[in-house]
């Protein structure tokens, strides 16, 4: 991402927090499950197997069912929408408000399963805001290739590469650890009914997108 694209970088920080606040409310509703990182899902999943627990295993399998469906819905919406990268971006996010809004309509006891199966749906189709020919541009729910690019850049730095190369990626990690602290505090005051101020983010940012100038991010982990 060019270090001068500031309304982008802004919008991937402002993406990866909204991601890491509903990945909060999942993960407390689901008692340490999550509706966005999908890695230590797997890795849970790997061990609740191991354990034979069988129903956790099946609950986080279903997850990860789900939040691929949500990345191939997001991905054809791209494809369908792409028009020109506001088009696209745009579309994306509506989606991921309208299902953020049907988590949120139906957070009341009973349809809990409906709630979290739209927030992971939700997430799996943020990941497709920032395409670029048929692939995902930023990671925006998993943090792991940005911290290894914090740590590759600063070494980098360390011969001579760009001397805040690294912030980028710091500031997407920051992102999702602030958006997770305030959807545990959310969370805290307003139960699962939290997921209308992640709606009403999401509607904001399909608005917001519109202005924004930049071109296409390239290609990052």
């Amino acid at each position: 991402m060019p270090e001068n694209n500031r309304e982008l970088q802004a919008l991937t920080v402002a993406l990866s927090a909204l991601a890491g606040f509903v990945d909060a409310l999942g993960f407390i509703t689901l008692g340490g499950v999550f509706v966005s990182f999908m890695s230590g899902n797997s890795t849970r999943f790997a061990v609740e197997t191991a354990d034979a627990s069988w129903r956790t295993a099946a609950l986080i399998g279903g997850i990860v069912v789900l939040f691929v469906i949500g990345v191939i819905l997001g991905g054809v919406i791209a494809e369908l929408t792409d028009r020109d990268r506001r088009t696209r971006k745009t579309a994306v996010l509506v989606a991921v408000t309208v299902l953020l809004a049907i988590g949120s309509l139906s957070a009341i006891p009973g349809w809990i399963p409906v709630t979290v199966t739209a927030m992971t749906l939700a997430m799996g189709v943020e990941n497709s805001v920032f395409r670029r020919k048929g692939e995902a541009t930023v990671a925006l729910t998993y943090m792991t290739g940005a911290l290894v690019k914090i740590g590759h850049e600063i070494a980098s730095a360390f011969f001579g590469g760009p001397r805040w190369g690294w912030l980028p990626y710091l500031g997407r990690w920051g992102g999702l650890v602030a958006g997770g602290l305030l959807g545990a505090l959310a969370h805290h005051l307003f139960g699962l009914h939290a997921l209308w101020i992640a709606t009403a983010v999401a509607a904001a940012l399909a608005v917001a997108v519109r202005f924004l100038r930049s071109p296409e991010v390239q290609k990052t982990p």
